[in-house]
């Protein structure tokens, strides 16, 4: 199933058309399901309604920011979208509608980031002398063009480059960099690589914590102690990516298998101590997996160690 991606534009929309070309080949992992502009006679709402994307617009004058993108957001929520990519989108968002769409929206700027946020950014980038120009695909967060960077691409600046000719060579690395970028964003709440990452940083953030590898997974738990969890990656041939966890015993574990099916299950050879929790589904939930995490090391850990997490949490 493809990811849900809509895109917010304010003119041209040549990264929107970008990223919908790409969505054409059969392997690519998302959809645009729409194009919105503020600007009703953006030139991309045209091309997707051409190529048969929804589209919607509407005029922000006269409207606070935050009733705008309250209109935004339903639009968004009723056409089901997942993700939400800017391009070219010169609106600065609500703190609100950031928060609601925190770790789902990505956006291009034409700057190798952190430098030059904001407008202008080729004839800055000329002004300074810099030898590079170029543009980032980040994470979008409430500060301008100041969420983490997932890709880059650097473009030489010329001997007597103006805004005009380096801002056309940086479109075209713009082309090439957003939509692959998107794909590999989409995908990685999926990604065994992503995966692991995500559940070592958690568990490591324990007191104590080491990883080990047994029989073949990825092991934590503590100095010289037992184990709290495992992560699994096609267990004994189950094609699932999932965290196993320590619990209280048989009940606990029916009664989570029960709720949810789908994303709880009693893993083999593990017995009634434990639960897996999928975490290939696309929509995993860190802080409870944080936690989990947290929960399965106090069930192991000696007294007088579990006592200074305590204390520590009393602070």
């Amino acid at each position: 199933m493809k990811a849900r991606v809509a895109v917010l534009i304010s003119g041209a929309g040549t990264n929107m058309a970008a990223l919908l070309y790409a969505a054409k080949a059969a392997d690519c992992p998302y959809e645009i399901v729409l194009v919105a502009s503020n600007n009703p006679d953006a030139p991309g709402l045209t091309i997707a309604a051409a190529e048969g994307i929804a589209t919607w617009s509407l005029s922000h004058k006269g409207l606070n920011r935050a009733a705008f993108d309250a209109l935004v957001e339903a639009q968004l929520r009723a056409a089901k979208a997942e993700y939400v990519a800017l391009a070219g989108y010169m609106r600065i968002l609500s703190d609100d509608f950031v928060a609601r769409w925190q770790g789902k929206m990505l956006n291009i700027h034409p700057s190798l980031l952190p430098l030059y946020k904001g407008l202008d950014t080729h004839q800055q980038a000329i002004d300074a002398g810099d030898k590079f120009g170029g543009c980032s695909v980040h994470i979008v967060t409430p500060g301008v063009d100041d969420g983490p960077v997932l890709a880059q691409t650097p473009v030489a600046i010329l001997l007597g480059d103006t805004v005009e000719t380096l801002s056309a060579r940086v479109r075209i690395a713009e082309h090439q960099l957003y939509p692959p970028t998107l794909a590999a964003f989409v995908t990685r709440e999926r990604s065994p690589d992503y995966l692991i990452g995500r559940v070592r940083e958690l568990a490591m953030a324990l007191p104590e914590a080491d990883e080990v590898t047994s029989h073949g997974m990825p092991c934590f738990g503590i100095v010289k102690g037992k184990k709290f969890a495992y992560f699994t990656e096609d267990h004994h041939g189950d094609g699932k990516i999932a965290l196993l966890v320590k619990i209280s015993g048989a009940d606990e574990q029916a009664a989570l298998i029960e709720m949810d099916e789908d994303r709880y299950f009693r893993p083999a050879y593990f017995g009634d101590g434990w639960v897996a929790i999928r975490l290939d589904l696309g929509d995993t939930d860190w802080d409870a997996i944080g936690d989990w995490l947290r929960k399965s090391w106090l069930a192991v850990a000696p007294k007088k160690l579990a006592g200074l997490m305590g204390i520590a949490d009393e602070f």
